[in-house]
This record gives structure tokens, C-alpha cells and sequence, in this order.
């Protein structure tokens, strides 16, 4: 019985087709690839986000990465040209066998028997035959397959891992992540961004990208067998030509178009959801962080009623999206299940009519089902690519409110080792009034400057404007750069971490010896704390704000920077306390210039200027000792 293929030598031309087929599709991929980044918006998006990945250093690998998968795919399609090339051997070699079956039990007389009993020995060959190419072709698909996941996941990790780097570090650069809240439309949930948009991001840009070759080779490779399989239909006493084929690439692009039509609004819908997942899922993590003013308060009833307001805005965006997925399945589910009867209805007259075998229909059918949900990935995938465009866009707006953050105002800022200098410098709140006007003043080593006014008066914004976080100012400024200037805020922060790490921040880790942190948590009052350096917790939850802010005071003495801005440094310490970390300050690191906000008058003593802001541009700078 003759086969549909040469199976002896197929591996020999399969290979030669891999070749051939795989080098067109990577350099067809590569263009439509640059088409679409130069010509779309979304194209133009994706190269935002990640065009450095794919011509940056090292970036040859992930190209060779690129085509090892594209290749992976074109594999796999060939593979399932083949399965329905055995296909239609096996049901030939079935119907040859039925019918040699049928021929000996009617056989008039001996010889004709004989003759259906060869035939029938060689239809039963043939199945054997084509029971073992199952299993030689089921092993490859099977390799294959396993092959391909490993290949992807890898890719993906790959990715995942550059990407995560390259936002995150976009974000913190020149202190981004907080400058981004003068812009004038403020990201919401940069950590959302970071994390679950970047996972979408990667895995949907391997998913559609491969799944769009192998949709478009697979309809190129099938429309070879569907060609060869197809013959005349008359409709309306029209001929058509080679119908089977023409039937599906029409049936399946006028579904494609239609679905395209009802599934546009899904891009919008996605993103206004995963807006709102995301400020619910903020409102819980801002209440677990803030559990105990809450319960001092007995604020649940309010929490609860932010947080089901919050998720009623996330089940309404919800609701959105499953309406239009009603209508977008709906006439998918339509067209995939009326697509089942098109081959048999075209084909079963032709083999009724002896001009096509079963093996033919059958292999006629899953040439068609491969058409068919090739051209069909186009239309099943735009809910996925809905996704995957709320996604980008969320990646796209956070590198841009970063580079927006980036090019605001800045005081500029020049290097004084041993001086703070602030030359004719002007604060104002971000609608423009002034707060504080043409402020100039010197300080050196030793010097020590508190600065008072009234609440609003602009102390706290002064410290920000000194620390190049504020872009409503002008004037010049020049101090000690880096860890030589440390700031201490009202409720210091500690990394999650070790103690050790907590203690010496922003120091490096492991710079300080461990008995000179115990020496130094000592001199604050925190020796209770010296056994539990190599303990790991979430230590802002366990120390009280009186023990947080000594801990602050620890890195003073440990870092012995420049200058040191403190504000409001001591408000959760008694009196007591308050002198004695000052006063450790004045004898451990002398020669540090210490600028205080504090309300407290007690603070007053250990400075030797005192700075007055009013509010509205004026300001006072005399010597402590005066009021004394």
C-alpha cells in the first residue's frame, strides 16, 4: 500500500525543510519585528520598556535565544504536518483493510479470496507500519514539548531578571521613587508595576510573539496539504476552485475581524482594573502597616468602609470586563464549534464519490483544524493581548513619571567637605507662595543650628530643599556629599534585615565590627539589643519609636558623618534622654555640623544658632547663647 510520505527518507527532508522554513521566519520575524516598533504605538512602548535587552551589551545571546525558540516552534509545526500525513495512512490502511474484509467474505470463488487476502495482509502491514511511526513520532512531540517549556521558562527567567533590574534601578535613580510625586499625574503602585506587570509583561511578549510564528507557519505549511487535498465545489453553478482551502482562510479572517471589532474595549478595561486591584491591594498594606494606630483609634468600621468601597470600584471594573468577554467568547465558542461540520461538509461528497479515500477526509479534516486555529490565535488571543497592553502601558507610564521626576527643578548643589553653605536660597510650596526668601547662611565644623517656626512655617521643606528632594526653590547650596551627610526623620527607617543591617544603615553591611555596635547600642540605651544583631525581623514593628529613634542616633556615632539634619529627631524620647543623645553627639563626633527641627525648647541648648522662619519669606539667624 503506498503512503502519503516517503517515510524513509523524511527525517532527511524534514530537516532540510527545518532549515529552510526556520531561516525565513527569523529574518520575516526580525522585520515585522522593526515595523512594528518603528510604526506602532504600542511597538514604540515595548521598545521603551525593553529595547535595551535586545541591542545592549551582551544582547547576541538573547537573539540567539530569540531564534533557538522561533526554531523550537517551526519544529513543532512540521511535527504536526506529519502527524496528518500519518493520519491519512492510518484510516487508508483501515479503509483498505475494511474493504479487503468485505471482498473475501463475498468472494464468488477461491482466487478472488486470495486476492483480498493479500490485500488485506498488506492493509494490515501498513497499520503496523503506521503504529510504529506513531510512536517514533509521539516520542519527538513528546522531547519536543519538553524542550520547548524548559527553552521558554528559561527566556523568561532571563528576562524577568534584566527587567526587574532595569526599572527598578530607573526608579531609584536620583531618588525617582520620591520625586515622582511632584509630577503632574502621580504612578500609582510602582510596586505593582515592578513586580506583577513586569511577570506579564515577559511572559505575554514569548507568548503572543511565538504564537503568532507558529499560527502564521502553521497556515503556510498546512495550506500546502489543504491545496493538495482540496478539489472543485459548485455553488450556485459557480465552480470554485480548490474550495476546501479558500472556505477556511475566508471563514477563519472574517471571524478574526469580527472578534477584533468586539474585543477592542478589553485593552481599556484591563487597565482601568488593574488600577483598582492595585489601590485595593495598597489600602490593605497601608492598613496592616499602621495595625496599631488603627486599633488605638478603633478605626475599623472607618477602615472596613475605605476598604469595601475600594473593592466595589475593583468588582465594577470586573463586571466591565466579563460583559464584553460575554460577547468576545460568545462569538468565538460560535465560530470554533461551527467550524467542526465545514471539512465533512465539503469533503464527504467528494468521498462518497470515490475521488478523495477516508484517510484523505481525515487528514483533510486536521489540516483544516490547524488553519482554522492557527489564523483563529489572532482572534483568541486579544483578550491576552488586552492584558498584555494594560500591562505595558503601566511599565511604559512608570519609566516615564521617572524620567518627568528626573527633570525637575533641582537646587544646585556644590561640594563643601568641611562647610554647609546656602547662598540666597528661596522655598516656596508647590502652588508658588513663598515660604522661605533669599535665606543665606555658614556653618563649620562643630557648628550646630536649630531651626524653629511656627507649624507650615517650611522647617521640614528646608530640610528637603537641602537634601535635593524639593523642586519648588532656587538658590545654591554647598555641603558634604554622600554618607558624610546623613538625614534622621521624625520615624527613622529601618530596612527589613538583620539588626546589624538596621543599625548601620545606609552604611554598607558588615563594615562595622560587632564590638563596636554593641559598644555603640550600648551608649544609646539599646544594649538590650546587642545579643540579636544576626536576628532577622521586621524590626520597624518590634522596637517602639522612642528605641527606633535612639537606633538613629547609633548611626551618628557610627557613621560620624559631616553633618547631620535631624528632624524632630528626638520627639518620641523624655527630656532625659533627648540631652543625653545630644550631648553623646557634642563628645563622640564633635566635629559634626548639626542643623535640629524640634519644637521642643530643651533642643535649643545644644546648638549655638538658632534659625527663625516666619512662613512667608522672612527669616532670623542669631546665637543661642543670646537668649541665655
Amino acid at each position: 500500500m503506498k503512503t502519503s510520505r516517503d517515510w524513509g527518507i523524511e527525517w532527511i527532508e524534514s530537516l532540510k525543510w527545518l532549515v529552510i522554513a526556520s531561516s525565513i521566519t527569523l529574518v520575516a520575524f526580525f522585520l515585522i519585528a522593526a515595523l512594528l516598533l518603528r510604526f506602532t504605538g504600542w511597538g514604540r512602548q515595548f521598545w521603551s520598556v525593553s529595547g535595551k535587552y535586545f541591542v545592549g551589551r551582551n544582547s547576541w545571546r538573547t537573539l540567539v535565544f530569540v531564534a533557538l525558540l522561533i526554531t523550537l516552534s517551526v519544529a513543532v509545526v512540521r511535527l504536526s504536518v506529519l502527524f496528518t500525513y500519518w493520519s491519512n495512512d492510518l484510516f487508508t490502511s483501515l479503509q483498505g483493510g475494511a474493504s479487503a474484509v468485505a471482498g473475501k467474505v463475498k468472494a464468488p470463488d477461491q482466487a478472488t479470496a486470495d486476492a483480498a487476502s493479500a490485500e488485506l495482509a498488506i492493509a494490515e502491514s501498513a497499520f503496523w507500519d503506521a503504529m510504529i511511526l506513531l510512536g517514533v513520532l509521539a516520542g519527538l512531540w513528546i522531547v519536543g514539548q519538553l524542550l520547548t517549556y524548559y527553552a521558554q521558562q528559561a527566556f523568561d527567567i532571563r528576562w524577568r531578571l534584566w527587567l526587574t533590574d532595569h526599572v527598578t534601578s530607573d526608579w531609584l535613580r536620583d531618588r525617582a521613587y520620591y520625586r515622582g510625586r511632584f509630577i503632574d499625574e502621580t504612578i500609582d503602585n510602582p510596586d505593582q508595576r515592578i513586580q506583577q506587570d513586569i511577570t506579564t509583561f515577559v511572559t505575554q511578549s514569548r507568548f503572543l510573539a511565538l504564537g503568532a510564528v507558529e499560527a502564521v507557519v502553521s497556515v503556510v505549511s498546512f495550506t500546502k496539504v489543504l491545496w493538495d487535498l482540496s478539489g472543485p465545489l459548485n455553488v450556485f453553478g459557480i465552480e470554485i476552485p480548490r474550495a476546501m482551502l479558500f472556505i477556511a482562510l475566508t471563514y477563519v479572517l472574517l471571524a478574526t475581524v469580527i472578534a477584533f471589532w468586539i474585543g477592542r474595549p478589553l485593552i481599556r478595561l484591563n487597565f482601568i482594573y488593574e488600577k483598582a486591584t492595585a489601590n485595593f491591594r495598597y489600602a490593605l498594606v497601608r492598613l496592616r502597616d499602621n495595625a496599631e494606630n488603627v486599633a488605638f483609634y478603633q478605626g475599623e468600621g472607618v477602615e472596613k468602609r475605605g476598604l469595601i468601597t475600594r473593592f466595589a470600584a475593583v468588582i465594577k471594573a470586573f463586571w466591565g470586563i466579563v460583559y464584553r468577554k460575554l460577547q468576545f467568547l460568545g462569538w468565538n465558542f460560535t465560530v470554533t464549534q461551527s467550524s467542526v461540520a465545514i471539512p465533512y461538509l465539503v469533503q464527504g461528497p467528494r468521498l462518497f464519490a470515490g475521488e478523495i479515500t477516508l484517510g484523505g477526509v481525515t487528514q483533510t479534516t486536521a489540516a483544516f483544524r490547524e488553519i482554522h486555529d492557527s489564523l483563529s490565535f489572532f482572534r483568541n488571543a486579544y483578550d491576552d493581548f488586552a492584558e498584555y497592553r494594560a500591562s505595558l502601558m503601566r511599565l511604559d507610564g512608570l519609566l516615564i513619571a521617572s524620567d518627568q521626576s528626573r527633570e525637575l527643578p533641582k537646587i544646585t548643589m556644590s561640594d563643601a567637605p568641611a562647610a554647609i553653605e546656602l547662598d540666597q536660597v528661596d522655598v516656596r510650596k508647590p502652588d508658588g507662595e513663598l515660604l522661605i526668601e533669599d535665606l543665606t547662611l555658614r556653618m563649620t565644623p562643630g557648628d550646630a543650628l536649630v531651626v524653629k517656626g511656627p507649624s507650615g512655617s517650611g522647617k521640614t521643606t528646608l530640610l528637603r530643599t537641602l537634601g535635593q528632594l524639593w523642586p519648588f526653590m532656587d538658590g545654591e547650596i554647598g555641603r558634604p556629599q554622600g554618607n558624610d551627610t546623613l538625614f534622621l526623620s521624625q520615624i527613622p527607617y529601618l530596612p527589613l534585615g538583620d539588626l546589624r543591617t538596621a543599625v548601620e544603615y545606609p552604611a554598607d553591611p558588615d563594615t562595622i565590627s560587632d564590638d563596636e555596635l554593641r559598644r555603640t547600642l550600648g551608649q544609646v540605651h539599646l544594649a538590650h539589643l546587642a545579643d540579636r544583631l544576626d536576628e532577622e525581623a521586621d524590626w520597624a514593628k518590634i522596637l517602639s519609636p522612642g528605641e527606633q529613634q535612639r537606633l538613629a542616633f547609633a548611626r551618628i556615632l557610627l557613621i560620624k558623618p559631616k553633618v547631620v539634619f535631624l528632624d524632630e529627631a528626638t520627639s518620641a524620647v523624655d527630656e532625659g534622654l533627648e540631652y543625653m543623645l545630644y550631648n553623646l553627639i557634642r563628645t563622640e563626633v564633635p566635629d559634626t555640623m548639626v542643623v535640629s527641627v524640634a519644637h521642643r525648647s530643651t533642643v535649643d541648648q545644644h546648638h549655638t544658632q538658632r534659625l527663625e522662619l516666619e512662613g512667608n519669606g522672612p527669616w532670623n539667624l542669631e546665637p543661642v547663647a543670646a537668649e541665655q
